[in-house]
């Protein structure tokens, strides 16, 4: 096991971490449970959510926006094709390039699971004035971005 560097418990805001374990898992819990009745699990969802709000984006534009390998996201996105959930098409310019859409299913799909995702966000922002709410989307943006330094992650996207 490696050496684990010193830490000063005191620094972290076990708080905050807590408040968004908690607000994650709750968030995707009703996507979560739409997906298990038909077989699919987050992974599915994050490929579907980026492809429908994307059409026609290369397969590397999908890896940069996930941060993962090609061998990570090739059992997923093979099983959203053979479900009928996302087209592959090659390029019009570059018949290399592999774009991805969506298929009439797999949009409704995306918006099956964005549905109550978005109505916990309007309950959780409905009586914030305001200057709070773009305060709420100005943390998130802050909190994104990967730590360029780590490579991409080699494991299931779940």
């Amino acid at each position: 096991m490696p050496t684990m560097p010193a830490v000063d418990e005191a620094q972290i805001d076990f708080e905050t971490i807590e408040l968004l374990f908690f607000a994650y898992r709750d968030f995707v819990s009703d996507p979560d449970a739409i997906l298990a009745k038909i077989g699919m699990g987050r992974a599915h969802h994050r490929v579907v959510y980026f492809v429908c709000r994307q059409p026609g984006m290369m397969v590397t534009d999908l890896l940069e926006t996930l941060q993962i390998t090609k061998q990570s996201l090739a059992r997923v996105l093979k099983q959203l094709i053979e479900s009928g959930y996302i087209r592959q098409m090659a390029g019009a310019k570059d018949r290399r390039e592999r774009r991805l859409y969506p298929t009439l299913a797999g949009r409704e799909l995306a918006l099956a699971l964005s549905e109550p995702q978005s109505r916990r966000i309007a309950r959780a922002m409905n009586e914030l004035p305001p200057d709070t709410r773009a305060s709420v989307k100005e943390f998130l943006r802050r909190m994104r971005g990967r730590d360029e330094s780590l490579e991409p992650i080699d494991s299931d996207l779940d």
